[in-house]
């Protein structure tokens, strides 16, 4: 399920009618923050941060999995379409198991970054209809500053 949401409010008990289903607020230990540089390899040191995370929260492995693959692909959209700063936030979700992604960047840049502009349309475009599939809910927080993409992803 997409969700999007144009205002500044990130409520714990959002829902899927018109907000954000943001966590709650976590426990200092079910939070990880990472700022990333603007570039190519920001995925792969997307990638570790979440795996040594979902590690530490005894996230099961293809749980694990689903989360390295769309903490991947909303990353590398970041890198390719959007303007600087990308962070990433993890949040392990106690109630369900689950973690919440979120990729926050500097907002839609005016050229798309040089992998994107280096391929043909048929080897790029998919990365949405990934997390789409995978994730329990997704969606778009547009805020002063930037957009946040983020996704949600049970533990079964």
């Amino acid at each position: 399920m997409y969700v999007t949401a144009q205002d500044s409010a990130f409520s714990p008990t959002a829902n899927a009618a018109g907000k954000i289903p943001a966590p709650r607020r976590p426990a200092e230990d079910d939070e990880v923050t990472q700022a990333l540089e603007c570039r190519p390899e920001a995925a792969g040191q997307a990638r570790h941060t979440a795996e040594v995370a979902c590690r530490a929260w005894h996230v099961d492995g293809e749980a694990t999995d689903a989360v390295l693959l769309v903490v991947s692909e909303l990353v590398t959209n970041a890198v390719e379409h959007a303007q600087p700063p990308v962070t990433l936030n993890l949040q392990h979700d106690l109630a369900d198991g689950g973690v919440w992604v979120g990729v926050t960047d500097g907002g839609p840049a005016a050229h798309d970054g040089p992998w994107i502009s280096s391929c043909s349309g048929d080897e790029h475009g998919r990365g949405m209809d990934i997390v789409d599939a995978i994730a329990e809910t997704h969606g778009t927080h547009c805020h002063q500053g930037g957009t946040t993409h983020w996704a949600h992803l049970s533990a079964a």
